[in-house]
C-alpha cells in the first residue's frame, strides 16, 4: 500500500503543570488525586486522545504534581508499550487478543463506546451505500463513483495503517474481513483521515463517529444512520469499545486516572468527545 503522509502528527505530548486552583464545583471530583505526585505516560489509540486531553488538563490544574504526557500511534503501539512497561497506559480500540494478554499481562478497562463510519468529503453527493458496496469499493472492484450513481471520477481510496484499531473493526465487522485494495492510501490516525477526507472531494475512507464533523460526512449504511444512538441500540453494528490497557494491576496514580475516567466525572468528558461512557 502507498503511504500517505499528511501535515499533521499522531504523536501528541503534552505536560500541563500550572497552579491553577479548580472550581469548587470540580474539586470534589478531583479529590482522589490530593496528595499525589507522580507521571503518568499514556499512548496509543488515536481516538483516546480527545478525552485523555480532557482529564488530564482538569487532574493537572488541579493537582501541579501530577504530569501526565499522551501520545498517539495506534492500538498496536498501545498495546506494546503498556506491555513492555514504557507506558502506564495502553490505548486500544479493540479487545486485546488472548495472546497479548498471555504474553504482557495486561488489564483492560473499557470506558466509551464508539461506532466506526465510512467517510466522505460534504460535497460528495453519495448520502447511502450498501455493505456490499464499500466492500466492493475497499477490495477495488468499484474504482469509479458514476457506479454508485455519483458523478464520473474515479474513487481515491484511504485507509488505517495495520496498528490501527479503528482499521480493526472496520475491517472485520463491515468488510468481513474482506480485502483493501492495494493502490489504497495509508494515513496515520482519525484526525489524518479527516484532513484529507475535507480536502478530496472524490475520496473515501473511515473514522471513528466521535471524529465526524462538518468537515466530513458519513453516509448511511444499508439505511441506517451512523449516529452513537443507533450504536448504542444496535441498530448500527460497527462498532467497538474504547479501552485503557495496565500491565497488570495499575499502580494507585494510574489507578486514580482510570477511576476518574470512568466515573460519574468522566461522562461529560467522554460524550463532548462524541462517545457513550460505559459504566
Amino acid at each position: 500500500m502507498k503511504r500517505f503522509r499528511t501535515w499533521g502528527r499522531c504523536f501528541l505530548s503534552f505536560a500541563l503543570g500550572t497552579a491553577l486552583i479548580a472550581a469548587s464545583a470540580s474539586a470534589s471530583e478531583l479529590d482522589a488525586f490530593k496528595g499525589m505526585r507522580g507521571q503518568i505516560d499514556i499512548a496509543g489509540g488515536t481516538a483516546h486522545i480527545p478525552v485523555m486531553k480532557d482529564a488530564a488538563r482538569k487532574i493537572m490544574q488541579a493537582n501541579p504534581d501530577i504530569r501526565i504526557s499522551i501520545a498517539a500511534g495506534g492500538s498496536g503501539v498501545g498495546v506494546q508499550k503498556a506491555g513492555e512497561g514504557l507506558v502506564q497506559i495502553g490505548n486500544t480500540g479493540r479487545a486485546l487478543s488472548a495472546d497479548e494478554v498471555a504474553k504482557y499481562g495486561l488489564k483492560s478497562w473499557p470506558f466509551a463506546l464508539d461506532g466506526v463510519a465510512v467517510a466522505l468529503h460534504p460535497a460528495n453527493g453519495i448520502d447511502s451505500l450498501t455493505s456490499r458496496q464499500v466492500c466492493d469499493i475497499f477490495s477495488g472492484k468499484i474504482t469509479n463513483w458514476k457506479a454508485l450513481g455519483g458523478r464520473d471520477a474515479a474513487i481515491h481510496l484511504y485507509t488505517r495503517d495495520e496498528a490501527s484499531g479503528t482499521r480493526e473493526v472496520f475491517r472485520e465487522k463491515l468488510l468481513k474481513k474482506g480485502p483493501i485494495a492495494d493502490t489504497a492510501n495509508v494515513v496515520t490516525s482519525n484526525g489524518a483521515m479527516k484532513t484529507v477526507l475535507a480536502g478530496d472531494p472524490d475520496g473515501i475512507g473511515y473514522v471513528s463517529i466521535g471524529h465526524i464533523d462538518r468537515t466530513i460526512k458519513a453516509p448511511k449504511l444499508d439505511q441506517v444512520a451512523p449516529t452513537q444512538d443507533n450504536a448504542l441500540s444496535g441498530k448500527y453494528p460497527v462498532v467497538r469499545k474504547l479501552y485503557m490497557n495496565t500491565k497488570g494491576e495499575p499502580d494507585a496514580l494510574t489507578a486514580a486516572f482510570i477511576n476518574y475516567v470512568r466515573g460519574p466525572e468522566g461522562e461529560p468528558m467522554i460524550k463532548a468527545a462524541g462517545y457513550l461512557p460505559i459504566r
